[in-house]
């Protein structure tokens, strides 16, 4: 999809871009592949807010899509390229030989008409998904299962692919766009590919009201409280936050400190971390 730019009419529209959804085909959802979100504006059972900045927005409802793409070794016709609310990948409308639906990420050369198949017998073209051993190193992949059968949890954002740079034994070794070396179970699926919608990134909001429509809330900065609302606040004018590091309005430690543990059994799989430092 291409960047569109509007004129100017008022200061918030002068630098505003959007996405001129060239790609899409089908405007309106599958009935039968929808469900309705609830909103809770980051409040839990108690009312209480747990996740600030939430709350508002415009009303959409859930894509249930299809990550485990286990339907093995049956055909399916590429039905549409849709919009999807709910993340920044556009999502493809689907339908097997024996007409059952379902909804995928859409991935970066993928059209209406498309023939696409999921399972070991499945060759390497965009679309298709296969377990890891089946796929040759050196491949773009995207939807990457962490465990067999558990579904595509890592590589689902707009324009991002990971790449398969080994396979030795019982695990295969990719490269995520993070840059971290990781090591997957081979018998893992993915889907062959980059994301589509990659110029997503290159949105430019414009204006608060559209951050408001995705029903993201004001967010103020600690230094420009009071200091008894934040601890980097208070002070004549402009200061520092005069302490050895930034906080969490809490007095947490913020921006910068590892919150992974130690002893997590998945570090093992780790080869090379996102900062280029070996694994420990």
């Amino acid at each position: 999809m291409g960047i569109k730019t509007y004129t100017p009419y008022t200061p918030s529209r002068r630098n505003m871009t959007g996405l001129d959804f060239a790609e899409i085909t089908k405007t309106t959802p599958e009935k039968s592949l929808t469900v309705s979100l609830k909103k809770n504006s980051g409040r839990n059972n108690q009312g209480k807010i747990t996740v600030r900045h939430h709350g508002g927005g415009s009303r959409r409802k859930y894509r249930i899509i299809d990550f485990k793409r286990n339907k093995d070794n049956i055909p399916a016709t590429v039905i549409a390229i849709e919009y999807d609310p709910n993340r920044t990948a556009n999502i493809a409308l689907i339908c097997y030989a024996d007409g059952q639906k379902a909804y995928i990420l859409a991935p970066q050369g993928l059209a209406v008409g498309m023939k696409i198949m999921n399972g070991e017998q499945a060759e390497a073209k965009v679309g298709n998904c296969m377990p890891l051993a089946n796929i040759p190193v050196g491949t773009e992949i995207h939807c990457v299962e962490l465990y067999p059968g558990a579904g595509a949890q890592l590589v689902r954002s707009a324009g991002v692919a990971a790449q398969l740079m080994a396979k030795e034994g019982k695990y295969a070794t990719l490269r995520l766009p993070s840059g971290e070396m990781r090591m997957v179970p081979i018998n893992c699926r993915a889907t062959i590919g980059v994301v589509g919608n990659g110029e997503h990134a290159l949105v430019n909001i414009g204006k608060a009201g559209r951050k408001r429509h995705m029903g993201i809330r004001p967010t103020v900065r600690g230094a420009v409280m009071n200091p008894n609302d934040h601890p980097h606040g208070g002070g004549e004018g402009k200061n520092g936050i005069g302490r050895p590091g930034p906080s969490t309005p809490w007095g947490k430690p913020a921006l910068g400190l590892k919150t992974r543990k130690n002893k997590k059994a998945s570090t093992k799989l780790i080869v090379r971390r996102r900062d280029g430092k070996l694994a420990k």
